[in-house]
């Protein structure tokens, strides 16, 4: 079985590798289903703080694949999210080379969606390309494509995490600006549409730079070979230098891309379906459609059986219930009631066997639940305790039927209380508490307390005047 992370993904084989981290599939024990996770290989806190950014991107489209969760392991942190079998764009074109315009479409189509979608949150995804861009098995039906892989993205206004004039990406598909060291745009991300549409039809990694110095010398050249005039000038319009000549929205390129598929021919019987099938393999040993196989169908595996399988339902190579062994090959010669032609053996004594110890009980061994907790064993049964010894004392022959004699009941120390003096009538006064003296506070000086007095009888005379004017 695969190792467990977290208490909940268990890591079953990996199937990609990136720059910051490798891809695993894995089993998600809480909710029951396959997922991939991308566990960061790097610890350093300018890796961390890309992971955070990435993880933190939740975009619910149909044709984003973005982060669903986290989970962290000591040391290790990885991210999951939904399984793609399908492989990506690069896988399509090493197994049929050029693609048809149509169905170029509607892969195009589907990426202006979801990076649409994308923009919408404000994010520049900056690392737009063929490996980045996975599907979904689908077989010869319609394909379903995922943009994935935000690594290096960022929401505009957040402060970068490189330099000024140090460019992060997959060179062959930066924009021109991306190289002077412009900010990140909504149009870098789709000059790079651009180009993994010509990689579609072409088949092959486009020349970036040289498709850039042909724009910039001669303007926007016609359409290259066996490519639809209409889909060229889509694409025309993703591929300008400048980004102010380029479409400004994923939105109002799509629309562009809408009208321009109404005027390609339509498809010949000669063209070759394209089919979509599943890239990673079959699950290694132990693992099904639903998951990890059960733990029987796991000894199955590993060359173990189950304990009934071992011991024959505890005749084989184990003791009965009785603790006596089983029966051996000299054994089997004594005649038995099945045997009509032997007489019968008489009776042997039954022997006083010596009690056969209790088999220790071994708790089961702990094994992780869905949600990566850990059942606890069930508990032992212990020995009834012995009673206690008594520590009275032992009954003398004096009393009879083994009574205990009475004696003087043992007494702690005691101090007697002080003494008290009679009072009037001959009872013992109550112990109070001594009262403390009362303590004067020393009042205000005389030449301080004179004038006061003048003063106050001056308004209350003051007082009685007034009163008698009125």
């Amino acid at each position: 079985m695969g190792e467990v992370f977290a208490g909940r993904y268990e890591l079953i084989d990996p199937i990609g590798r990136g720059g910051a981290g490798a891809v695993w599939r894995s089993w998600d024990h809480r909710r029951r289903r396959y997922v991939a996770a991308k566990v960061l290989l790097q610890s350093d806190a300018h890796t961390l703080l890309r992971f955070v950014r990435e993880q933190a991107l939740r975009i619910d489209h149909p044709h984003v694949l973005a982060p669903a969760s986290w989970a962290a392991d000591d040391d290790k942190v990885l991210f999951t999210m939904d399984l793609v079998a399908g492989g990506s764009l690069a896988h399509v074109i090493g197994d049929y080379g050029p693609l048809p315009p149509r169905f170029v479409c509607v892969l195009l189509d589907q990426l202006l969606s979801g990076l649409a979608a994308v923009h919408a949150e404000g994010v520049v995804h900056r690392d737009i390309k063929p490996a980045n861009i996975l599907l979904e098995v689908t077989g010869t039906g319609r394909p379903h494509l995922r943009l994935s892989d935000f690594g290096i993205s960022m929401r505009k206004g957040e402060p970068r995490l490189t330099e000024t004039n140090y460019v992060v990406g997959t060179p062959g598909y930066f924009a021109p600006e991306q190289l002077l060291g412009a900010e990140p745009d909504f149009t870098a991300d789709l000059f790079a549409v651009g180009l993994v549409a010509l990689y579609l039809l072409q088949g092959r990694k486009p020349d970036s730079q040289a498709l850039v110095e042909h724009f910039l010398t001669h303007g926007t050249p016609g359409a290259p070979e066996g490519m639809p005039e209409p889909l060229w000038q889509v694409l025309a319009g993703l591929l300008q230098p400048d980004p102010q000549a380029r479409f400004r929205t994923a939105t109002g390129a799509r629309k562009a891309l809408s009208a321009a598929v109404e005027l390609l021919p339509e498809p010949t019987a000669a063209e070759e379906p394209v089919e979509i099938f599943d890239q990673l393999g079959p699950l290694p040993p132990g693992f099904g459609p639903e998951g990890p196989a059960s733990p029987k169908n796991h000894a199955d595996h590993t060359g173990h059986t189950s304990p009934a399988q071992d011991g024959q339902d505890g005749q084989d190579g184990q003791e009965g219930q009785d603790g006596r062994a089983p029966a051996t090959t000299a054994d089997q010669g004594t005649p038995t009631a099945t045997d009509p032609g032997r007489p019968l053996p008489p009776p042997v004594p039954p022997r006083n066997l010596p009690p056969h110890p209790a088999a220790p009980v071994t708790p089961p061994p702990s094994h992780p639940s869905e949600t990566g907790s850990f059942h606890l064993p069930p508990p032992v049964a212990q020995p009834a305790p012995s009673p206690s010894p008594s520590y009275g004392p032992a009954p003398s022959p004096a009393a009879p039927y083994g009574q205990v004699p009475y004696g003087p009941a043992p007494t702690s120390p005691y101090t007697a209380p002080p003494a008290r003096a009679p009072g009037p009538y001959g009872y013992p006064q109550p112990m109070t508490a001594p009262v403390p003296a009362p303590v004067r506070r020393p009042g205000p000086p005389p030449k301080v307390a004179v004038p006061v007095l003048l003063l106050a009888l001056v308004c209350l005379a003051v007082g009685f005047w007034a009163l008698t004017q009125l």
